[in-house]
């Protein structure tokens, strides 16, 4: 398995006036989509998140979102290390991604680039 990186997820009261400070902050343009009536940008290595807040409670209880190079063999590893796939692979904006809960009780989701 092979980690590529990590977005830190940040859920906003309101995206489009949070979008130009983290698109300066990281020196970027954002990447939107929608997921599940969840507003989403993809700003460098921050994923802004903006919608009803019953969608942002689930959101914000996983910790980060961490790309990988191949889902399918991350969750092979995961498991086999005793993490519980709780979703996933599943195909997404972003590419396939899974949420797994590691040993700790901490939630991630893991996504790769594919299609």
């Amino acid at each position: 398995m092979e980690i590529l990186g990590a977005t830190l997820r940040v859920c906003v009261d309101d995206i489009e006036s949070a979008i130009p400070f983290y698109e300066r902050l990281a020196g970027g343009s954002a990447l939107r989509f929608e997921r599940g009536g969840v507003q989403v940008a993809a700003v460098g290595c921050f994923l802004l998140m903006s919608g009803p807040a019953t969608e942002l409670d689930v959101l914000r209880k996983v910790a980060a979102t961490i790309a990988v190079k191949d889902v399918e063999e991350t969750r092979q590893v995961l498991a086999e290390m005793g993490a519980d796939i709780l979703a996933g692979p599943l195909p997404s904006p972003a590419g396939r991604n899974l949420l797994a809960r590691h040993p700790d009780g901490a939630v991630y989701e893991y996504v790769d680039r594919s299609s």
